[in-house]
């Protein structure tokens, strides 16, 4: 499946570590034609970090796109009833947004999109980096695993000794699970071995 034309929502969480991973998964998203609409959390707009600061990371994401970042509610409540998606990915997805949105709390703009991608019935694409996967946000990830619309990139643990209960999406995989939940279908294997 091609992925041109299709309107792909991107929603970015405060998982700051993993943007050298993420960021050139959405320069092939717009090698491959779609039309990508930028979406960040509170945290991403305003937190700098060891990994860089935050207008640096909003500049990359609006220079890729080519489209201003959506911040607010405001921006993303229209993504559902007057500017659908055909798709919405939120990668990385933090452990803090992955309980919230496992227990329908929507309170960023990324968790309005994803709300209202779903309220479309069009798919969810879920790329994982939480150091407590396998800890207390198991149950939330399990839940989000059953549930309707929602589609993981493959994901592994990235450091099984030193930090057992951590998953991170494959985030290469990124396009290939796009495609797959387009047609309503899981990408397989969906848990994988992470090799850095």
């Amino acid at each position: 499946m091609s992925l041109e034309g299709k309107r792909i929502g991107f929603g970015v969480t405060g998982s700051h570590c993993t943007y050298d991973q993420v960021f050139p998964q959405l320069e092939k998203l717009m090698e491959q034609k779609a039309e990508v609409v930028p979406i960040v959390t509170y945290t991403v707009r305003n937190t700098s970090t060891k990994f860089g600061k935050a207008e640096d990371h909003i500049e990359k994401i609006e220079s890729i796109t080519g489209k201003r970042v959506i911040s607010t509610m405001q921006e993303a409540e229209p993504l559902g009833p007057t500017a659908p998606l055909d798709c919405m990915v939120i990668a990385p997805l933090t452990g803090n947004s992955l309980s919230k949105m496992a227990n329908a709390l929507t309170d960023s703009p990324v968790l309005m999109a994803a709300k209202a991608t779903m309220r479309n019935r069009s798919p969810v694409v879920l790329g994982i980096s939480t150091n407590d996967a396998l800890g207390l946000n198991g149950v939330n990830l399990m839940r989000l695993m059953a549930s309707k619309y929602i589609y993981f990139i493959p994901y592994g643990q990235d450091d099984p000794y030193q930090k057992p209960n951590s998953l991170v999406a494959k985030m290469d995989l990124l396009s290939e699970t796009i495609e797959a939940a387009l047609e309503h279908r899981q990408l397989q294997p969906v848990i994988v071995p992470h090799i850095d």
